[in-house]
């Protein structure tokens, strides 16, 4: 592949032995922004550009900026690998079901050529209303552009990077905005701040041209400054975000703003088999955002069909890291709940630009909507922020975590804290949609309750709950027992995933020993309990999977422990299946 460089621009600057080159950063950025938009408009095979630092005599930094393009067609695959390197928008419009790959990929190869923003070009091709894109850039939260904007006192800031750097062993600026997750000019700042103030010391570029791998050690200031910062609080992960811009943004995204349709529940629970009166009255309650409480007998799918109201869900919401309240952190962020955007779509760049693009601040993390689901192991200490004491810094309540998305209390009336004490601390959010928390300073504050939470119970909800709560949970679904046809339904498709074949005769003499003999009611889970139990019988024999009578026996007996006096199942199953021996013979 041929490429020719065309336009070297070089600067020599002479800088003292103490300083840092941050200040000739700022006049770089806007002088490299200019060269670079001026050579994207004007050369048609524009490939890429890049600044070069090198040192040449003692104090002295040179900076060359280097336009690089070509003529040749066959660059075409590693310029789209280039392309793919620098998508940021566009993935989490991608994500968003907005626009598809194929409408980036052209967006970004029109933005090589003609300088502009990505957005632009997009509206321009047709991909996406303008309207549209405006509110969600509206709702992707913009990188800071100073320590200001940041909203966090510098000094907090300038304490977290240190000990960053401490705990993390780091030494390139590169390392530095990989971790802490705050534009390079605004860590360069902060590494500025710390050289002034003697607690970094300059080492130079190692093994690399790019200032992104400028290199700083501790000086003994500042291990001492590092270690005092650790000893106030031993938080050291990515930057915070203020308490406004967290409560703005759970209202920017709350649930209510995603219409839920008729298409996507059934999608949802396609491989489950329910009444259509479910889908038609969950719709209505996924739109309000209001409590559901689903209840009904035990077996019948009340969880897996909270499980399943996850994928109804496509948005993309916006969780941070942690968040500053009072000067103190309450981490947020948590792998097991949130699901971030898949990594190998999401840009990952090779290089640190001078010069701002149309970036997501990366203190937030572009995510699914989460689904906290939590069972008889709730407490209401775990509705409460807990404070570690030793390491100073708190960590957020589950029901804190699932803003946005969807809270399921399954199980409820099991916990090991009473219904009633529970329910209390629920109505107020419930009622008001604002939950109040306390630091253990004393000091209270309020944050959003944009969540939607169902309660699941098997037990009878006049006896959990009195008229007033009642009353707060606008949506009541009652998944009971499945009718006769239902479940005939059910376990028809259960038999077809293991190859079976079931007969009406077999299907009723099961129907009969499990409503009159066991005396049970039927079950959604049933059908896949006595096939899967079949099934690993007829394997554990050495057979192909088929109804034997006595394996019909085994499994049905396993629904429900033996009574006193109660007959041994096999001899009524035998009794029935020696008149209809044919029809159980089925294979």
């Amino acid at each position: 592949m041929k490429v020719r460089l065309v336009h070297v621009f070089t600067y020599r600057i002479l800088i003292h032995p103490s300083s840092s080159v941050q200040k000739t950063q700022v006049f770089l950025r806007i002088t490299v922004g200019k060269l670079r938009d001026r050579h994207r408009a004007g050369n048609p095979h524009y490939l890429r550009d890049q600044l070069v630092v090198g040192y040449g005599a003692r104090n002295a930094l040179e900076l060359r900026y280097v336009a690089i393009r070509t003529n040749n067609p066959a660059v075409t695959a590693t310029k789209e690998a280039v392309i793919k390197s620098r998508m940021q928008l566009g993935d989490l419009l991608v994500q968003a079901n907005l626009v598809t790959i194929e409408q980036v990929t052209h967006a970004l190869e029109l933005q090589s050529k003609r300088g502009g923003r990505l957005g632009e070009h997009l509206v321009e091709l047709g991909a996406i209303d303008k309207k549209m894109l405006e509110a969600f850039l509206y709702r992707m939260p913009a990188e800071p552009e100073t320590i200001a904007e940041t909203k966090i006192e510098e000094t907090e800031l300038l304490g977290l990077l240190m000990k960053l750097i401490y705990t993390g062993r780091l030494e390139s600026v590169r390392q530095y905005v990989e971790a802490i997750k705050l534009p390079y000019h605004v860590v360069l700042e902060l590494v500025d701040m710390a050289v002034d103030r003697q607690l970094l010391r300059t080492l130079g570029a190692r093994d690399s041209h790019s200032l992104a791998e400028m290199s700083y050690a501790f000086t003994e200031e500042g291990r001492r400054w590092a270690l005092d910062a650790l000893q106030q609080s031993r938080y050291s992960g990515p930057a915070p975000v203020t308490l406004e811009e967290f409560n703005d943004r759970v209202y920017l995204q709350k649930i209510t703003n995603e219409l839920v349709t008729v298409d996507r529940i059934r999608e949802a629970i396609r491989d489950l088999t329910f009444e259509d009166r479910i889908i038609e009255q969950s719709g209505p309650a996924l739109n309000s955002g209001r409590a559901i409480l689903l209840y009904g007998p035990p077996g019948n799918g009340k969880t897996s069909v909270a499980l399943r109201f996850a994928s109804v869900f496509d948005d993309v919401i916006y969780v941070p890291y942690s968040i500053m309240v009072e000067g103190q952190i309450i981490r947020m962020f948590d792998p097991s709940l949130h699901v971030p955007l898949d990594p190998t779509s999401l840009s990952q760049r090779d290089d640190l630009s001078l010069v701002r693009g149309e970036e997501c601040d990366a203190r937030w993390v572009a995510c699914r909507r989460p689904f906290v689901v939590t069972g008889g192991e709730l407490t209401l200490e775990m509705l409460d922020l807990r404070f570690n004491a030793t390491s100073n810094f708190y960590e957020a309540p589950l029901h804190v975590k699932a803003l946005g998305g969807c809270f399921i209390i399954d199980d409820f009336g099991r916990q090991l804290v009473s219904p009633t004490n529970l329910l209390n601390r629920w109505i107020v959010p419930l009622e008001s949609r604002v939950d109040y928390l306390k630091l253990h300073t004393g000091k209270s504050f309020s944050i959003p309750f944009e969540e939607l939470v169902m309660f699941s119970t098997n037990l009878d909800p006049e006896d959990l709950m009195d008229p007033a709560f009642l009353r707060r949970l606008p949506y009541k679904i009652e998944i009971g027992s499945p009718s006769v046809e239902l479940y005939e339904r059910i376990f028809r498709t259960e038999c077809q995933r293991h190859g079976l074949s079931l007969s009406h005769e077999t299907f009723d003499l099961i129907v009969h020993k499990i409503t009159v003999e066991k005396e049970l009611d039927l079950a959604a889970y049933q059908p896949k309990f006595i096939v899967d139990q079949v099934v690993s019988t007829c394997r554990f024999m050495g057979e192909q999977p088929h109804f034997e009578p006595r394996f019909i026996d085994y499994a049905i007996d396993n629904l429900r422990v033996r009574r006193p006096g109660e007959a041994k199942s096999s001899s009524h199953t035998s009794a029935r299946i020696s008149d209809d021996a044919e029809a159980l013979q089925t294979v």
